[in-house]
């Protein structure tokens, strides 16, 4: 295989995404190197991520050719985790087999598996990170970072944004997700086997699952009871033993450094 003696390095920053690609690398079975980052006081990466790439963001993978000298610096999670997937995962099962028997290289050949593959990756990039980021921020106008005496006003402001726009596209995901669940065949997103869409989405689940009824009002029971199927394939993601393995590697490195967001 070209890629057995290919060089993988991860710049890992605390409570970010990139703890998605670990678990990634895990699942993937190759050998890695991992250099670890800290968030400063503003809670931004710090400015020695700009010397690997000129965003100064996390998650950042390099990869060495074998026989080059020369790494091929990565950024952003979708596309680190579709190029690993194809180049590093034929033997696992993080990219679904692409095309049906018989139907290679034809349009409509493609397995339902790879479809939704494809699609989640796209989804979580382009549309769920987005939402959970916006929801995140403006809730933060109601916190006590902001001065308490115009806290009631930052707060009502940000009250009519998250009722009136955010969390009613964030319910829509939400129940997309859940129906894509339902309809999968298996007990997760593309099927029965896990693949590295679920990895790239498990970030996002885990650091908002127990953070969605502050974003405003839910029928009886809460989040939990709306999406039934959502909450227990995010219990099986946290189970599964590569999540728990890059979870205990950042542990192993420094117990001191921030995993969830």
């Amino acid at each position: 295989m070209a890629t057995e003696n290919a060089k993988v390095k991860l710049y890992w920053l605390e409570k970010s995404r990139a703890q998605n690609i670990l678990w990634l690398l895990e699942e993937l079975k190759i050998e890695y190197e991992i250099e670890t980052f800290r968030r400063g006081s503003d809670q931004l990466a710090p400015p020695e991520l700009k010397k690997i790439h000129p965003l100064g963001k996390s998650p950042l993978v390099s990869v060495t050719p074998p026989g080059s000298s020369e790494p091929r610096v990565l950024a952003e999670s979708g596309f680190i985790t579709q190029y690993l997937s194809e180049h590093f995962g034929q033997e696992t099962t993080m990219m679904p087999k692409r095309w049906k028997n018989g139907q290679e290289g034809k349009v409509g050949g493609e397995t339902e598996e790879w479809l939704r593959w494809q699609y989640i990756l796209h989804f979580v990039e382009g549309s769920f990170m987005s939402t959970l980021m916006m929801a995140v921020v403006v809730n933060m106008l109601k916190s006590n970072k902001v001065p308490f005496f115009i806290r009631p006003i930052t707060g009502m402001v940000a009250n009519q944004i998250l009722s009136s726009f955010v969390l009613p596209t964030l319910k829509g995901q939400l129940a997309f997700l859940e129906k894509q669940l339902e309809t999968s065949g298996g007990n997760f997103l593309c099927g029965k086997n896990l693949t590295s869409a679920d990895v790239l989405i498990s970030f996002g689940l885990v650091s908002i699952k127990d953070r969605l009824e502050e974003f405003g009002s839910w029928p009886a029971g809460g989040p939990k009871a709306v999406y039934p199927k959502l909450y227990s394939y995010i219990a099986r993601l946290e189970a599964e033993p590569g999540y728990r393995r890059s979870i205990e590697k950042i542990k192993e490195i420094d117990s001191s450094l921030g995993i969830e967001y």
